[in-house]
């Protein structure tokens, strides 16, 4: 799951914007109060896509809306306690959806009735799938992207388009979270260059290098290139975690007992002589 949290005020102005919009596009959708797993499934799949086409950095699902008059009629979905089959519908969801991204549930009270929703990140290098098929939204209509083979070639033109290192890690980040989630003294020290006088005029030098990016709420979001060079722990990013650097030693030629290992939980750059530390402790261990 995504390790950014939506607070309630942000919430509820991103529910007021999304009402404004004259109907349902391409990266939103409303729903009173169904709940088939499926289905959700194919919201995913096919909002996500169709937020990377159309340059969105996610999209929504909202329970609780009358998808017409954009109205508060309050929901009896309950995303803890939906099921797909005996599995809870956020676990399904996790190994059934494909590669990984973000999203995430949030419950709140709005005029005193329920409203469920559901925060949905842009597709990135490859298309979203559900259980290996893939979905994408032709007006507010979802449907499989192999059926409009156009569309589909569009969407790869426009992944294959993103560098890596400009993808977002971590959005909606406010100053004081990018200056704990960062290791910014690592950054002036490596680059050889004066340390910032203030938060400020760090988070100015950060942003000039492209580690960082002003989003539309005013606040932050850390680009991959930030986050795995300069990551106080890669596992507070959800989708670098997986991008550690692990140092094993084996015993022997093969890759069956293993004698010792490190994980590298820093960035790249700013753990880079912690690693070497630990691969010369190998060898000095060694010899």
């Amino acid at each position: 799951m995504p390790t950014d949290v939506y607070t309630e005020d942000y919430l509820l102005s991103i529910l007021s914007e999304l009402r404004k919009l004259p109907a349902e596009t391409e990266w939103v959708e409303f729903k009173c109060s169904y709940s088939n797993p499926e289905l959700i499934g194919k919201y995913v799949s096919a909002l996500s896509n169709s937020a990377a086409l159309h340059e969105k950095t996610e999209a929504w699902v909202v329970w609780g809306i009358d998808d017409k008059t954009h109205e508060i009629v309050g929901t009896s979905f309950d995303p803890k306690k939906s099921k797909k089959g005996s599995e809870l519908l956020e676990n399904w969801l996790l190994h059934e959806i494909s590669p990984h991204i973000n999203f995430k549930f949030y419950s709140l009270e709005v005029t005193g009735k329920r409203v469920v929703m559901l925060s949905i990140k842009a597709s990135f290098q490859h298309p979203t799938r559900i259980q290996k098929e893939e979905y994408i939204r032709i007006g507010s209509i979802t449907k499989p992207l192999r059926d409009f083979p156009e569309i589909e070639q569009k969407l790869w033109d426009v992944l294959k388009q993103m560098p890596f290192e400009f993808g977002v890690a971590l959005d909606n980040v406010c100053d004081e979270e990018v200056l704990r989630l960062l290791d910014y003294p690592a950054y002036f020290n490596l680059l050889n260059i004066s340390h910032a006088t203030s938060p400020k005029s760090t988070l100015v030098s950060l942003e000039e290098d492209r580690m960082i990016a002003r989003n539309k709420s005013e606040k932050w979001n850390i680009l991959n290139m930030g986050a795995i060079l300069f990551a106080n722990r890669l596992s507070d990013f959800e989708k670098l975690r997986y991008k550690a650097i692990r140092v094993i030693q084996y015993a022997g030629k093969s890759k069956i007992k293993t004698i010792r290992e490190q994980d590298v939980v820093k960035g790249y750059a700013c753990g880079f002589e912690n690693l070497m530390s630990f691969i010369s402790g190998f060898y000095l261990l060694m010899n």
